[in-house]
């Protein structure tokens, strides 16, 4: 199971079985405007704020989900747009 995170506010976007689906969804984000939502950061700087969008990917076989990975994928905000998953 794979989850993206805005890391900066501790917030879930979603969840997603495969990376494929992940990434589709944070192409889908990168092509929003950075003030508009889910991109507009949920707090009352939101104009200066921005989103730090992460890739957490974890074993669901158990009951207590183990993070498996945890990597950069996109930073949205007023100054810049900028693509981090490889």
């Amino acid at each position: 199971m794979f989850v993206i995170e805005d890391e900066a506010h501790a917030e879930w976007l979603g969840e997603f079985p495969t990376l494929e689906a992940v990434t589709a969804e944070l192409r889908r984000l990168y092509e929003l405007p950075w003030d508009e939502a889910p991109n507009v950061a949920p707090c009352m700087s939101w104009r200066t704020c921005g989103r730090t969008y992460g890739v957490i990917e974890y074993d669901t076989r158990s009951a207590s989900w183990r993070e498996i990975s945890r990597r950069p994928a996109l930073n949205i905000s007023a100054a810049k747009v900028e693509w981090l998953l490889t």
